[in-house]
């Protein structure tokens, strides 16, 4: 449990500004504990009123770690980029029978690593998914968000076409899977006025599935030290939907910051390896050694200011992502797919020059033998696009949690040989993952012999 939450944290979980947060407590709304180091910092026990403080505070985290597949769950996953969707779900028990991805260089780091991995390099507007039908239990994709340049005229799965929507669509119909999720930005909800998600509502609803309310996911709220949002939508097919009960994941107990990313601690056993990086022209760098940590444009001497960012200066805006340094006491910023431009800036917290590809990858909690392919620019843009891995394995836990429940509804009642086979699987299983307990299997395995 974590027992004190600062001001800025408390913040980003809230999805507030600081400033509101200092607004609260001169108006006495809450009360911080102490002041260190120009912080604020409140007990979380006196906060504890706050939903998500309440959800951090919880320990369920730990409760759905143990979460374990009661037999090997099949999935396809759409635009793969590199890996870190994929990743995510592997850890958390999926087996992936293809991966589809069109780019190269995206493609040769998913073979890189996974050898044994299914990497269909090809447009998925020409990939045939039929001869997977009913062989697959999920589906997973985040399409890219290719803007929908209507309104829809009501005619579900048919307003989609043209757009990459329709073809993680299309791929559902031809196999369909038990369940299916969709991620995007979370701008998907609010875009054309929110016309664009009641056209992949009625879709959704076309092929047959039931969607679950889709929620926009904070990254930071699952050990990622980023701040990143993603839409998650998850649909169950109409003949199981009404027999289970899917739920988001919990949060973690903290907040995770640079700190964590670049040293050794709870998410690496290691100081962050050293890698290749782009590097600052002589006369930026010599502006951003003036930014202290956290710090940004608003930092720098006003002739500096001025120059640095020529006309943007007297636009209206806060302009916070120019001349940004990280700090190591807060989580990164989203990353983009390139570290170092003028307008979303993210420079080292302590060294004057742009994140290292290690570095990103770690702020993306890829692990540090997951290796990219290509050029430099390359490796950034596959990382930037990615899903934070940590985020995918969170999400990937309550949805095996999912496929669990759906096991036992749809079981036929088993033989004791079964229930033999069933237990030994499950050890052996949480053995390789060296968790075993029989008190973290019981839930599970008490589900898959209720049936009895």
């Amino acid at each position: 449990m974590q027992e004190f939450i600062k001001d800025t944290h408390l913040a980003d979980i809230l999805s507030v500004s600081n400033a509101t947060i200092q607004k609260w407590i001169a108006g006495g709304v809450y009360k911080p504990t102490k002041q260190e180091n120009g912080h604020a910092y409140f007990a979380a026990q006196d906060i504890i009123d706050i939903p998500e403080i309440a959800a951090m505070q919880s320990g369920k985290w730990e409760e759905e770690n143990q979460v374990i597949p009661v037999r090997e769950f099949t999935s396809v996953e759409l635009f793969a980029g590199a890996g870190g969707l994929a990743l995510g779900m592997e850890k958390a028990g999926f087996k992936h029978v293809l991966l589809n991805e069109i780019d190269h260089q995206a493609a040769q780091t998913l073979r890189l690593n996974r050898p044994d991995w299914n990497v269909l390099e090809k447009d998925i507007r020409q990939v045939d998914f039929s001869p997977l039908k009913g062989e697959v239990d999920f589906l997973s994709g985040g399409f890219p968000c290719q803007a929908f340049s209507y309104a829809g005229k009501g005619k579900g799965l048919e307003d989609t076409r043209g757009t990459l929507f329709f073809e993680l669509a299309r791929a559902v119909k031809e196999i369909q899977p038990k369940v299916f999720m969709c991620e995007n930005v979370k701008g998907l909800l609010s875009h054309d006025g929110g016309k664009t998600i009641e056209i992949i509502k009625q879709a959704i609803d076309e092929l047959g599935y039931t969607l679950i309310t889709p929620r926009i996911l904070k990254a930071i709220m699952y050990q990622v030290p980023q701040k990143r949002e993603r839409l998650i939508m998850v649909a169950v097919r109409n003949d199981i939907a009404p027999k289970v009960h899917f739920s988001y994941p919990a949060p973690y107990s903290r907040i995770m910051t640079l700190h964590d990313a670049f040293y050794q601690g709870v998410l690496y056993e290691t100081d962050v390896p050293s890698s290749e990086g782009q590097t600052y022209p002589d006369k930026k760098r010599k502006v951003l050694d003036l930014v202290p940590q956290g710090g940004d444009w608003r930092n720098l001497p006003f002739n500096v200011q001025k120059e640095y960012l020529g006309g943007s200066f007297l636009l209206e805006g806060g302009k916070t992502g120019m001349a940004r340094r990280l700090s190591l006491d807060e989580p990164s910023l989203t990353l983009t797919c390139a570290p170092a431009q003028k307008q979303t800036e993210r420079c080292h917290p302590l060294e004057t020059r742009p994140l290292t590809i290690r570095e990103y990858a770690r702020i993306q909690t890829f692990p540090d033998d997951w290796r990219f392919s290509g050029s430099m620019s390359d490796q950034y843009k596959q990382i930037g696009n990615a899903v934070p891995v940590n985020l995918a394995h969170a999400v990937g836990r309550s949805l095996i949690r999912l496929f669990n429940d759906i096991e036992v509804v749809n079981q036929e009642p088993i033989s004791a040989e079964e229930v033999i086979r069933t237990a030994n699987g499950m050890v052996r299983k949480a053995n390789r993952q060296q968790q075993f307990s029989f008190w973290n299997i019981l839930p599970d395995f008490s589900k898959r012999i209720a049936v009895l």
